[in-house]
Formats: C-alpha cells, structure tokens, sequence
C-alpha cells in the first residue's frame, strides 16, 4: 500500500510541475532575469506549494502516516555555513541549468540528452554532498 501511495504522490507531484511549467527550463530562467524579461508567474506556483505545505505542517503535528513510520521532522531554523553554502550550489545551478530536482526527475524523458548529463551531475553531487559536508564541519569547528 505504501508503494502504492508513493507512485500516486510522485505521478501528482510530476503531473504539476508539468502543468505549472516547472520542467520548462526558460520559464525558470525568466522568474530568475529579474532586470530582464522577468516572468512572475513562477512566483504563484512557489505559493501554491508554500501556503499548503505550512498548514501540512501544522495538522500533522503529534501524528503519524496511516502507512507506518513518522512524518519528517520540520525543518531546522538556524542558519549557518551548510545552509548558506547549499543554498548558494542549489541557487547556481537552478539558475544555470533552470532545473531542481523534482522538474529534473519529471522531465527526464523528454529532455533529451542534456537532461541525463543533468540527472547524472545531481546525483553525484547529492553523492558527495555528505563528504563536503563533514568537511565543511570539520573546518567550521576548527574555526
């Protein structure tokens, strides 16, 4: 049942990336071309997954996934130097690229070969990130 829930979220979720334009590389470059051709409608989207997840947050507080297991913790508040910094690599290559990664995952299919050298680089940076990651601790703590 879990699999089975999981394939339905992931079809929704890629479903409206697709209609939302979130797999058009150029709509994503042009909310980015601020003193450009700026295009506000990504602005909409980011709302309409923002206002939602808040509320998802509040009602899932002191409960549990009808599937088993536990609903992830909310995210940390504190910002610091990994913040910072993946946020930095994160904000590059979205805006290099015009891809994150569930738009990436969602149009893999139809983005030709530029869209696997774009999978393959994501993946071994999320393979790396861990390693990056202690070593950027390890610096900060020397620090």
């Amino acid at each position: 049942m879990r699999i089975f829930i999981s394939l339905i979220s992931g079809l929704l979720f890629g479903g409206g990336l697709f209609i939302s334009g979130m797999t058009d590389t150029a709509k994503v470059q042009g909310w980015l071309d601020v003193f450009g051709n700026w295009d506000p409608t990504l602005a909409f989207v980011m709302g309409g997954a923002i206002i939602p997840m808040f509320f998802a947050w509040q009602f899932t507080k002191g409960r549990h996934p009808l599937v088993g297991g536990d609903f992830p913790a909310p995210p940390r508040t504190e910002i610091d130097h990994r913040l910072v910094i993946g946020s930095v690599l994160f904000g590059m290559g979205w805006g290099l690229a015009g891809l994150c990664p569930g738009p990436a995952i969602a149009s893999i299919t139809y983005n030709g070969m530029g869209g696997v050298i774009f999978m393959v680089s994501m993946l071994a940076g999320m393979l790396a990130a861990p390693a990056v990651g202690r070593g950027l601790d390890r610096a900060a703590t020397a620090a």
